[in-house]
C-alpha cells in the first residue's frame, strides 16, 4: 500500500479555513524558507526578513478567507512578502537615509573557491541591489536570485509579463 499524496496548498487553506491549526502550521512550514529567502534578497538582513517573514504569515493567517483557491498560495505569499519588504526600505530610507556601511551581504548558493573574494563579491551585490528603485529590486530578487518566472513574477507584483520583462532588463541595466 503506497502512502497517501500530501496535500496540496489548496488543501491545507481549506483545513486551515475549517478551523485546523496543523494545516496552517503545514503551509507556514512548507513555505517559510523560501519567504525569507525572498525578504532576505529584499533587504540584505537576516532580523529583517525574519521579520518580513512572520509579518507575512500573520497576514496569510487574517486574510485566507479571502484567497482565491483558483491561485497559487505560493504567488500569493510572495506578494505580500514582496510589498512588505518595499514597506520597509521605505521606511528604513526615511529613517535611516542610506547608509551603505550596514548593508548586509547577499548569499549567494554557488560554490566560489575563494571565501574572501566571494564576501567581497556578495557585499558590492548587496550595495548595488540596495540602491536600486524598489520596483526594480523586486524583479531581480525573484528572478535572478530567487529563479522565478516572469509569468509568476507578474502575478506577485501585479503587473503584466511585458511589465516584468521591462523592469527586468532596466534593472539590470542600472545595476
Amino acid at each position: 500500500m503506497s502512502p497517501a499524496p500530501a496535500p496540496t496548498d489548496s488543501d491545507l487553506v481549506v483545513a486551515a479555513l475549517e478551523g485546523d491549526n496543523e494545516a496552517f502550521r503545514a503551509l507556514v512550514e512548507r513555505h517559510q524558507n523560501r519567504a525569507f529567502w525572498v525578504a532576505r534578497g529584499m533587504l540584505h538582513n537576516d532580523e529583517d526578513a525574519r521579520d518580513v517573514s512572520q509579518e507575512a504569515f500573520i497576514r496569510v493567517h487574517r486574510s485566507l478567507a479571502r484567497f482565491d483557491l483558483k491561485l497559487k498560495f505560493t504567488t500569493w505569499l510572495h506578494q505580500i512578502v514582496v510589498n512588505l519588504s518595499i514597506d520597509s526600505i521605505r521606511k528604513r530610507k526615511r529613517r535611516d537615509g542610506v547608509d551603505l556601511d550596514s548593508v548586509g551581504e547577499v548569499e549567494d548558493p554557488r560554490v566560489v573557491e575563494d571565501p574572501i573574494e566571494h564576501q567581497e563579491l556578495t557585499g558590492r551585490v548587496g550595495r548595488v541591489l540596495e540602491e536600486l528603485p524598489p520596483k526594480y529590486k523586486a524583479i531581480m530578487v525573484l528572478s535572478d536570485l530567487q529563479g522565478i518566472g516572469a509569468k509568476q513574477i507578474a502575478e506577485i507584483t501585479g503587473t503584466t509579463h511585458a511589465t516584468v520583462r521591462w523592469r527586468h532588463h532596466r534593472a539590470r541595466k542600472l545595476f
